[in-house]
């Protein structure tokens, strides 16, 4: 898994938030139910990636599901087999 980014932490924007790789459509779904805590990030949006704002009091077992799911997406069959 060298050199492939599954999760990134953002600040700087005024949001603390963490940015991860998610399947197709699931953009649309997050945003749409949710759009005070989750949002398309941008430079990586168009490319599948949702972000998830952690400064607003987060439940953090949806935070690690989020990063779980990106892993899973992202690293080999193997490797991900591993997590799931």
């Amino acid at each position: 898994m060298r050199d492939k980014i599954f999760a990134i932490e953002k600040r700087g924007d005024g949001r603390i938030s963490v940015w991860c790789k998610a399947p197709p459509g699931s953009q649309e779904v997050l945003v749409g139910a949710d759009p005070d805590r989750f949002f398309v990030p941008p430079y990586v949006g168009d490319k599948g990636w949702i972000s998830m704002r952690l400064d607003n009091g987060p439940d953090w077992a949806d935070v690690a599901a989020l990063v779980k799911r990106s892993y899973c997406l992202i690293s080999p069959k193997r490797l991900a087999e591993l997590v799931e």
